[in-house]
């Protein structure tokens, strides 16, 4: 079973009924039991990341992820919950993270700080938050990618985006105003900044994919 972990901030619903119409078998969960006896995790996602790692930790589930994560289960990160999987993140102060990629978490900044002025004339039109849809290039094969075409669309809302430490996390990127990693994964850990639930055949591929079953 996969265990899509409810710490109070995320359309988990939405998830579990996309895993639901490929064929998955996920229940929403925030006891540690459950987390513990999961073949697979899935930590979605929407709001501050500050936020989101105080209900992590006030909902005593950060240790029995930790422990899954270091157990060898899949664990898949979706939108705001990719970027928890990172070090730190530079929303609304500096906030630490679960740490299982390295790397941080940094604002869309379209605009130079020490000036005001925009950096250049092809950003001037990009507002902060990214929504809506938008390309994912794949840079290098990996499971949770099979069956998704170069250049497929995903929905996409976040004002956030990670910078991995290393390059060989990135699994596909995507271009706003400079390119940006939208699918990370490094051994049983794995994150798409787009919604899955959202971005209809390729999110029902990708949420297949890591279910491992066929849609």
């Amino acid at each position: 079973m996969i265990c899509i972990v409810d710490y109070g901030m995320g359309n988990l619903r939405s998830v579990q009924k996309a895993f639901e119409r490929v064929g998955a078998v996920a229940a929403v969960s925030r006891n540690p039991a459950d987390i513990e006896r999961a073949t697979a995790l899935v930590l979605p996602g929407v709001g501050a990341f500050g936020d989101a790692m105080g209900n992590l930790r006030q909902t005593g589930l950060v240790r029995p992820l930790l422990a899954s994560v270091d157990a060898g289960k899949p664990m898949l990160g979706i939108c705001l919950g990719m970027q928890l999987l990172f070090e730190e993140s530079e929303e609304l102060g500096i906030h630490e993270g679960l740490g299982f990629l390295a790397g941080r978490v940094r604002l869309f900044r379209f605009r130079d700080p020490a000036t005001s002025s925009a950096l250049d004339s092809d950003r001037r039109s990009l507002k902060v938050p990214h929504i809506g849809w938008n390309q994912i290039h794949v840079c290098r094969s990996h499971p949770l990618l099979d069956s998704v075409a170069d250049g497929s669309f995903a929905y996409f809302v976040h004002s956030y985006y990670v910078e991995p430490a290393d390059r060989s996390l990135v699994l596909a990127e995507t271009d706003y105003g400079a390119m940006f990693a939208s699918v990370v994964g490094q051994d049983n850990t794995m994150g798409i900044q787009f919604h899955p639930e959202k971005s209809q055949r390729v999110g029902l591929r990708i949420l297949a994919n890591f279910a491992g079953v066929s849609p």
